[in-house]
């Protein structure tokens, strides 16, 4: 039998989180449910959940610091934002700062649903409430100067559209390793720690459009 997905649910709201434990159980196994920031790096640290579902404003610690603080232990849980604030500048941060997906929570479950299952494949999701918004604060900057290779931008091309990199080993018929060197070596290059900031970089010199 195929492993259920391992979900932790962070938020406040005592009646949110009744009606999000619902929802989540249909498709999920929910291994937790926390109402504030300290408590979900505790869960995450005894629990190990696959995805990490939490709202930003939470008490004690916020959603976003918590975020940090699970980047910082290493944490291979996915997170995805489950906020009331359609704030592009929010958005823009938690990303930067490693967030997998965020939804507002005047959407539909099934929207919830989608980011969770995109986040499990590796990709990023986004609500298309505020994409647009977003990805101009991605794109203000001036990327760095970084000489690419032509292998290196058919890579990132790839890591841009959302691929996992057995997915891109296969198309450019290299092996898994050799993707995942050229990886790194654009990140090292960059000054980079995430695929997020990754594909920000990608948006930023054209290489693909979000």
């Amino acid at each position: 039998m195929k492993r259920r997905t391992k979900v932790l649910l962070a938020d406040d709201h005592a009646i949110v989180a009744q009606g999000l434990a619902t929802l989540l159980k249909d498709h999920f196994d929910l291994v937790g449910t926390v109402g504030n920031g300290n408590e979900l790096i505790d869960a995450a640290r005894k629990l190990r959940p696959d995805v990490i579902v939490a709202d930003i404003a939470m008490p004690v610690l916020s959603g976003l610091e918590a975020l940090r603080r699970l980047k910082a232990m290493r944490s291979e849980a996915k997170v995805i934002f489950l906020t009331m604030h359609a704030d592009a500048q929010l958005a823009t941060e938690a990303f930067r700062a490693g967030v997998s997906g965020y939804v507002l929570k005047q959407s539909a479950g099934e929207e919830l649903i989608a980011a969770i299952r995109e986040a499990l494949q590796g990709r990023t999701y986004l609500t298309p409430l505020i994409t647009k918004d977003v990805i101009a604060n991605f794109t203000e900057t001036t990327p760095p100067t970084v000489k690419l290779t032509p292998r290196q931008r058919e890579v990132l091309r790839l890591i841009a559209e959302g691929r996992r990199m057995k997915e891109i080993a296969a198309i450019l018929e290299l092996s898994t390793r050799t993707v995942e060197t050229h990886k790194y070596e654009m990140m090292r290059g960059l000054g980079v720690e995430s695929t997020a900031e990754l594909v920000r970089y990608a948006v930023q010199i054209g290489l693909v459009n979000r």
